[in-house]
């Protein structure tokens, strides 16, 4: 694992003044480059809507529709992984000191995109574990109070914010460092449960970031959402250190 900060402890206000001075070293680069995937991921999101329409006609099984859905998927999918790993990319080196290209952003590095969706997807079954063990607990305790049916929900609950919260910088760690997934999922507890409530801060000063964003006819998402990456990366750097132990940065 990198190095993390010497006071272990994430300093919110100087992860927001580090990611707007990071991004104002190309603001313009930010921006076209989140408007552009945007444009992307939306033609596949119309795609798949179009999809769920055909489908939900009742014409029975059609292979023109199915395919239109899995292309709709994937192409979503891949749209997503690379807007994050291209975001990520121009947020560390603009922190880094360097005025990041817009080919830094654009181009494509199917090692990070493998790492970053294999390590999301080995998080969503563990929440599905936890999930599916709530409902299964709650459905036995219905059958003797529906009162004490409520307490798995709430427990589960409590648990998701706790990920949610720590588990914040694996797209990060997947990216930037060595590490099977189960193990990033550890480093990522490890080093932000100190900072946990600190986290959270963050996290609902992002949002309310975002939701700025949105209130500006959706507009401001183009400024807002690669401003957050930043905030988010600075607040990485923070904590984990600055080492690209994957080559990530490198020029290829």
């Amino acid at each position: 694992m990198s190095d993390t900060t010497e006071s272990g402890r994430l300093h919110v206000l100087k992860a927001i003044e580090d990611g707007w001075e990071g991004f104002t070293k190309a603001p313009m680069s930010f921006v076209l480059f989140t408007l552009l995937s945007g444009a992307l991921g939306l033609i596949f999101q119309v795609m798949s809507h179009g999809a769920a329409i055909r489908s939900s006609a009742g014409s029975g099984f059609n292979p023109g529709t199915v395919l239109l859905m899995i292309v709709a998927v994937i192409g979503s999918t891949v749209i997503s992984l690379w807007a994050v790993t291209g975001l990520i990319r121009g947020a560390w080196k603009a922190l880094s000191g360097h005025k990041p290209s817009f080919n830094d952003f654009t181009r494509w590095d199917g090692k990070a995109a493998g790492r970053l969706f294999i390590n999301q997807v080995v998080l969503a079954i563990v929440l599905a574990i936890i999930l599916v063990i709530a409902i299964a607990i709650g459905w036995g305790l219905l059958q003797i109070n529906q009162v004490l049916a409520v307490i798995p929900g709430l427990v589960a609950g409590i648990v998701f914010l706790y990920l949610g919260v720590n588990q914040k910088f694996l797209p990060f760690i997947a990216i930037v460092e060595e590490g099977n997934p189960l193990d990033n999922i550890q480093s990522g507890r490890d080093v932000v449960d100190p900072s946990w409530w600190w986290m959270l801060l963050l996290l609902v000063v992002e949002v309310v970031i975002l939701g700025i964003g949105l209130l500006l006819n959706g507009v401001g998402l183009l400024v807002a959402s690669p401003l957050v990456i930043c905030i988010s990366t600075a607040a990485y750097r923070q904590l984990f250190g600055t080492e690209d132990q994957t080559g990530f940065l490198s020029e290829h």
